[in-house]
């Protein structure tokens, strides 16, 4: 499974890989704690916008991740970030995480396109066998955006990241395998089909 830099586009959204010069376009929607509430690192200032996008690269250059930038089509500009994380070419598995939206497009239905465009790749490209997913125990939008998407629940890993505020996060667990995809890929189809 080799993982390597690609832009990912549907109807309402088009993954583009992330880059150091994205950092402006990124800081006019960033700052809302609205997004970061549940995040692992504080995101105050430009500053820690442009840490959390080194890491992010660094994470890449090492070939464990693939971070994107999220444009809303219709808006034509960046509303957020999403990416492939936790890459394990040997065992064929990666998560999806790290996904932050402005406020303003959540629920729109881009997250979901976006979701099934990497979904679509991990599979049916890579040659994906397990795609994960995590989040904050007391985050239940995204927990049920993630149950919503078809990843079953695995588990809870307790006290396993300290937030910003000092608390402990107990990570939630999701996943879907290469032999759930295409009951999965059905279902986000379905969901994603224009109205008449």
């Amino acid at each position: 499974m080799i993982v390597e830099p690609v832009s990912l586009e549907g109807r309402l959204v088009r993954l583009e890989p992330l880059r150091i010069d994205h950092l402006p376009f990124l800081a006019e929607v960033a700052f809302s704690s609205d997004v970061w509430r549940w995040m692992p690192m504080p995101m105050d200032s430009e500053a820690d916008l442009r840490t959390w996008i080194g890491q992010a690269l660094d994470q890449a250059a090492d070939g464990r991740a693939l971070p994107w930038v999220t444009w809303s089509k219709a808006d034509a500009r960046i509303i957020g970030s999403t990416r492939y994380m936790d890459i394990d070419a040997r065992n064929r598995g990666l998560e999806i995480g790290g996904t932050w939206l402005a406020p303003a497009w959540q629920r729109s239905g881009i997250n979901v396109e976006a979701k099934y465009l990497q979904l679509q790749h991990a599979f049916e490209m890579l040659g994906a066998i397990r795609v994960s997913f995590k989040t904050h125990h007391n985050n239940l939008q995204s927990q049920n955006a993630i149950a919503a998407l078809g990843a079953k629940q695995e588990g809870v890993f307790r006290n396993h990241m300290i937030m910003p505020d000092g608390s402990y996060r107990h990570s939630v667990w999701y996943s879907l395998t290469n032999d759930e995809w295409p009951a999965v890929r059905a279902g986000l189809e379905a969901r994603m089909a224009p109205r008449a």
